[in-house]
């Protein structure tokens, strides 16, 4: 088999002390998503993750609980296993440091590497940071405090073993440079550039004295010495395929590295140190490390102290596996921050999937459960093609699926699970127009039109069909679950065919098998002492109108004292354009009572706009609505969030309507 045939995926190694947080579980996720899409398309997938069980806070901890530091890890591993098991993570391994084979395997690289002289030992002194357990220069250094973590830092002087990290340098910019994929996204790619390219890197201390710290793995060469956590935590990517796959060993299928999935707080340790680490050991580097963005919670950093970390199985338990699955990958492009909330959550869930997908099947089966006998409609073959012209819709729910189908290797081979999610909203919208436009329940009724309800129903079954495996990675009960009311019997668990995805699979005839709804309403939680944020920070001078969100027609600005409204020529009014524009999601904007993200399709091109009409409309009532907006106003942030273009309303102090089409257009149509 062949390294084209292979998938390698690997999250981080957690620290066991840690309390699995919302940042470890989307870390996970995302890489659950990828293991199983490559799974789905035949390749053969190897999902890593695991513990990092070593290191000073571990000793520490286990010596005040009074006990062992190996009883310590073997009580505290469970919490993460139990938690992967209930989001449905399908790792193919769970590597812990203590592992007897893992410490053999590190130690097998440090005397190899100390062999080759690559290892050296001398004298150092430096700041040391217990709860990073790292060394610090007096530059980084500032009142005292570790420049990471904020924590006070001592003064240590030791001996202390070195690798030679800083002769990789040159070699290692050099392979950044003629890899543009090995660090993503770009912006973290041009982080790491930065770093190395403006400062000498190094060598890197890969040892600690067993006077200060015996709870690690022994060095090979000095019986004295444990190795530094770090040295010991990355060689679990590859010391993993020596003995935990069920074909031992398969470093030679798997390595190197499809995607190591990181933090951005850990992008230089793997960029960096791992990089060199393994070019000293003649080995080759991953094809991509991706540093993904930290969540915020109603604003604030995640802290103890603060009481505001999101625990997943709460948020499991209380939203269900699949909708919190989903919540994390659609919220926020992957690789940048995220802000979290539970409101926000409720509404998404209640937005996109209640109100679609989980709509959109439960009246796809009324309907065939009412006017087919519960049966899938038989439909003759070629229908659609030869009926495009009398009921173009009819091929435009199929050609949208298609053309998704077709980019979803770029989506997932990008990791843009945020865009993927969204297209997949907008196809579920497109389906539920299609069905609104053809009034099934108007066709029923007239015997001659027999064959175009068939047709409607089927193709909305068979786009259900379609988008249970665009959605089964990312929702894997979900799509089963679809599939189950659609009659069928899908494993997606294992390899689909490429004919899978094509349109027509679904049989004419099959029992459907009408279930309860994928994802119930929820009643959407009131934020619990929440700051008061106001909408925007108060202009001075007032912003133009034509800065802001909504227009409002200049006849109902009302002012202190009457005047003439400005007269313009009709060569500045042709300077606007307007355009209609179809409604693809609505979301409420985090701590806003008026404003609202609306994801908008022009036909050629898809858009954010931010729009303050969150008072007047609910953001499910909008979405596949036809509105009009200026779409050729310069884009904005705001409460940081950028607007592509503006919605036209009409209202005083307060908004009282859009301005719509009465007739149905296009998406993108001019406005005159």
């Amino acid at each position: 088999m062949s390294k084209q045939d292979t998938f390698y995926i690997t999250t981080p190694i957690y620290y066991v002390n840690d309390v699995p947080h919302i940042g470890h579980a989307y870390t996970t996720i995302a890489a659950d998503v990828l293991a199983r899409y490559w799974r789905l398309r035949g390749r053969d997938v190897f999902f890593l993750t695991g513990l990092d069980e070593h290191g000073q806070k571990v000793q520490q901890a286990a010596a005040k609980a009074g006990i062992d530091p190996q009883a310590h890890c073997d009580k505290l591993a469970p919490q993460f296993q139990d938690l992967w098991k209930r989001l449905n993570i399908s790792n193919n391994a769970f590597i812990r440091t203590t592992d007897v084979q893992h410490k053999s395997i590190v130690q097998q690289y440090l005397q190899y590497l100390f062999d080759k002289q690559l290892i050296y030992k001398a004298d150092y002194t430096g700041w040391y940071c217990t709860f990073d357990e790292r060394f610090w220069t007096e530059k980084d250094v500032v009142g005292g405090l570790c420049p990471d973590c904020k924590r006070s830092v001592e003064q240590l002087s030791e001996h202390n073993y070195f690798f030679k990290m800083g002769q990789y340098q040159d070699r290692l910019i050099d392979h950044i440079k003629q890899h543009p994929h090995f660090i993503r996204p770009e912006s973290r790619r041009n982080e790491v550039l930065g770093f190395l390219t403006t400062q000498k890197l190094s060598d890197l201390s890969i040892s600690r004295p067993k006077s200060r710290l015996s709870w690690g793995i022994e060095l090979p060469f000095d019986k004295n010495y444990v190795t530094y956590v770090w040295f010991d935590a990355l060689v679990n990517y590859v010391s993993a395929l020596e003995y935990l796959p069920q074909q031992k060993p398969a470093g030679n299928r798997f390595w190197p590295a499809n995607v190591h999935l990181v933090g951005k707080d850990i992008l230089t340790t793997h960029a960096v140190y791992w990089s060199t680490m393994l070019m000293a050991l003649n080995m080759p580097l991953p094809e991509t490390i991706f540093a993904h963005g930290w969540w915020t919670v109603d604003g604030e950093k995640m802290s103890k102290s603060r009481g505001n970390v999101v625990d997943p199985n709460k948020m499991a338990e209380t939203y269900g596996v699949d909708a919190f699955r989903y919540f994390v990958l659609r919220e926020v492009p992957f690789g940048q921050d995220g802000d979290f909330s539970e409101p926000g959550m409720a509404r998404r869930i209640n937005s996109d999937l209640a109100n679609g997908i989980g709509n959109l099947l439960s009246r796809t089966l009324t309907m065939i459960d009412r006017n087919c006998n519960g049966l899938i409609p038989h439909v003759p073959q070629g229908y659609l093609e030869l009926e495009s012209q009398k009921y173009p819709r009819l091929l435009f729910a199929k050609n949208q699926l298609r053309l998704l189908g077709n980019s979803l290797e770029k989506f997932f081979g990008n990791l843009e699970f945020n865009d993927l999610l969204l297209q997949i909203t907008s196809r579920v919208t497109d389906i539920d127009v299609f069905i609104d436009e053809h009034e099934p329940w108007k066709l029923v009724k007239d015997p001659d039109k027999r064959s175009e309800l068939n047709a409607v129903l089927y193709t909305a079954a068979e786009c259900l069909r379609i988008l249970s495996l665009y959605i089964s990675p990312f929702m894997p009960s979900t799509a089963r679950g679809i599939a189950e009311q659609l009659g069928l019997d899908t494993n997606f668990d294992a390899p689909l065919l490429e004919q899978e995805f094509e349109w027509g699979k679904l049989q004419g005839g099959a029992k459907i098998r009408k279930g309860n709804a994928l994802f119930p309403r929820i009643e959407v939680p009131k934020p619990q002492g929440a700051k008061i944020v106001s909408e925007s920070p108060a202009p001075s001078p007032p912003i133009p109108a034509a800065s802001t969100t909504t227009a409002i027609p200049s006849t109902a600005l009302a002012a202190p004292t009457p005047a003439a409204p400005a007269q313009i020529t009709i060569d500045d009014f042709m300077k606007i354009q307007l355009k209609t524009a179809k409604v693809l999601s609505a979301e409420r904007v985090p701590k806003s009572e008026k404003l609202l993200k609306l994801q908008v399709s022009l036909g050629t091109e898809q858009r954010q706009i931010v729009a303050g009409i969150g008072k007047k409309y609910e953001p499910e009532s909008l979405v596949g609505k036809t509105i009009v907006i200026v779409a050729n106003l310069k884009p904005a942030k705001l409460m940081g969030i950028e607007s592509q273009g503006m919605v036209l309303a009409a209202g005083d102090s307060e908004v009282r309507g859009l301005a719509t089409i009465l007739e149905e257009v296009d998406p993108g149509t001019k406005v005159k």
